[in-house]
């Protein structure tokens, strides 16, 4: 099977690849598979990647991302608090004052300030669970355990399978099995029963539009999204318009935005990491990396993510070079993520740049064949977020 490339990340291309719960779902609705992370995964389906972009923002999409890490992390003392004060050893947010029923988006960080992975943390009462990046699953699962498996105990799940449904109906759609869903807020987590199936549905996404991720036994996946399915609002969506949501969105994808060499200050997430964990703060650093990060986010960095907005209709690709003239000689950065985006009706694209090229409507020119095009600083993101707080 030959490489293909989503999001500019070069897909993997080992034939030995694993299907998630949903795989003959997936095949049965038409979906084109792509390998993905080590997994078989559908990088569209039979409506194809515009008009399934298009259906989320306007309606509602279901995503297969049972790839996903989904991880229990349990105090053996029993005390939930006591997992709390663990996971901040390995990661610059609150975990602590997180409370029961919510999540809280986090960064698993080195002793450089790079970024060994994004995740979702929710306070589940007496544990907690963990969503890591599918790529990054094992690597995570096993520094979990090297770090802090002497005071938790941890389980990386294999019998749930994990979906999104996405978009302004997604909530309607849902009521339709659980009517409580309607009185949950933006990173709310609950324990709940759909089609018969013991779910955890958490109010979040990563599209920019309102919606829920829901973790569900493995063996009942398949009749629960076809039960989503039905709904004439709901469309199944691929890898591809995931990509492109995302990135309407403004949102990291790890591999391309964020990676180990770069720190949450530089990746623009200082807005992830609470008072508490700063300089001052009643549980100031502990975390892995903490002097560099927490003296960036007083003194700030030598460079900076941004939008960028290409001119003209053309896309600007992950890898381009970013110069301040036409002619390309004086590089300040590159561009991590590019595409088309269908709701800002045209490319849009993030990227490092330095400092001083990093204000929003700076006039920058990408490296695309051999030529240098103007694009523009923007402001992220390229679309209004539409959560429900």
């Amino acid at each position: 099977m030959g490489a293909q490339r989503l999001g500019g990340r070069l897909l993997d291309v080992s034939s030995d690849l694993k299907k998630t719960p949903l795989h003959a779902l997936n095949l049965s609705l038409g979906a084109r598979m792509v390998p993905f992370a080590g997994y078989e995964m559908p990088v569209q389906y039979a409506a194809g990647v515009m008009k399934e972009h298009l259906h989320t923002r306007a309606a509602a999409g279901l995503f297969d991302v049972s790839h996903m890490g989904q991880v229990t992390v349990r105090a053996r003392s029993g005390d939930n608090a006591d997992a709390a004060r663990a996971l901040e050893t390995l990661v610059p947010v609150d975990v602590l004052g997180l409370g029961e029923g919510r999540q809280r988006y986090a960064l698993f960080t080195n002793d450089e300030g790079g970024i060994l992975d994004d995740l979702m943390i929710a306070n589940r009462g007496d544990h907690f669970y963990v969503v890591v990046n599918a790529a990054c699953k094992e690597a995570d699962f096993a520094h979990m355990q090297a770090k802090i498996g002497d005071v938790c105990e941890l389980t990386l799940h294999d019998d749930r399978a994990l979906v999104a449904l996405q978009g302004p109906h997604a909530e309607s759609v849902l009521a339709e099995l659980w009517a409580d869903i309607s009185s949950m807020r933006f990173m709310d987590v609950r324990a709940c029963d759909l089609h018969d199936a013991d779910c955890i549905v958490s109010r979040s996404g990563y599209t920019g539009e309102d919606g829920f991720e829901i973790s569900i036994p493995a063996n009942l996946a398949e009749a629960v999204c076809r039960r989503l399915l039905d709904h004439p609002d709901v469309l199944p969506i691929g890898l591809g318009a995931r990509d492109s949501l995302r990135l309407e969105a403004g949102l990291c994808l790890y591999g391309n935005d964020i990676d180990t060499g770069t720190t949450p200050v530089e990746a623009a997430l200082e807005w992830a990491m609470q008072k508490v964990r700063r300089k001052g703060g009643e549980r100031a650093g502990g975390f892995p990396g903490a002097d560099i990060i927490l003296d960036q986010l007083e003194n700030g960095t030598d460079r900076r993510r941004v939008g960028l907005k290409p001119e003209g209709r053309a896309p600007v690709r992950g890898g381009a070079v970013l110069a301040t003239d036409a002619e390309g000689e004086d590089v300040v950065g590159t561009v991590t993520s590019g595409g088309f985006g269908p709701n800002a009706d045209g490319p849009v694209a993030m990227g490092y740049v330095t400092k001083a090229a990093s204000a929003p409507g700076t006039q920058l020119y990408a490296g695309v064949r051999g030529k240098f095009l103007p694009i523009t600083v923007s402001a992220l993101p390229f679309v209004k977020n539409t959560f429900k707080r």
